[in-house]
């Protein structure tokens, strides 16, 4: 059976964890993916500003999630390095990811959190071990 962009939407989509951060999908087609997070009060640290594992968690959410619409195969997150750039406390956040280079066993994405001003908030890379049912 093949897996269409609009399945593997449904997936994350549907996802508890997804929903419980808060992240939305903006868009979602083959090769680009952006995300959106409304920052709540729950999930700012100690400062006040957004927590650090929020931007980890988002760009490995859409890192992963790029990932699969180019290769329509499951993925498993094996290395995620996040650079902070910048913090925030309030509004709207955005995520978007590209992949690099992709093989037949693993992938390569980067992507960009920034707000809703453009400013970029934190930058990472991740590599991915592509699961295929075969």
């Amino acid at each position: 059976m093949s897996v269409t962009v609009a399945d593997i939407r449904k997936k994350f989509e549907s996802n508890p964890f997804f929903s419980h951060i808060g992240f939305e999908v903006v868009e979602f087609e083959e090769g680009r993916v952006i995300i959106k997070l409304d920052i709540k009060d729950y999930l700012l640290n100690v400062n006040g500003t957004l927590h650090g594992g929020v931007h980890a968690t988002m760009l490995d959410f859409i890192l992963g999630m790029v990932t699969r619409t180019v290769t329509k195969a499951r993925v498993m997150t094996t290395n995620l390095t996040v650079h902070y750039l910048a913090s925030s406390s309030a509004g709207e956040i955005f995520a978007e990811a590209k992949v690099l280079q992709q093989g037949y066993k693993l992938a390569f994405a980067e992507g960009e959190v920034k707000d809703a001003q453009g400013q970029l908030l934190a930058k990472g890379i991740g590599t991915f071990k592509l699961i295929r049912d075969e």
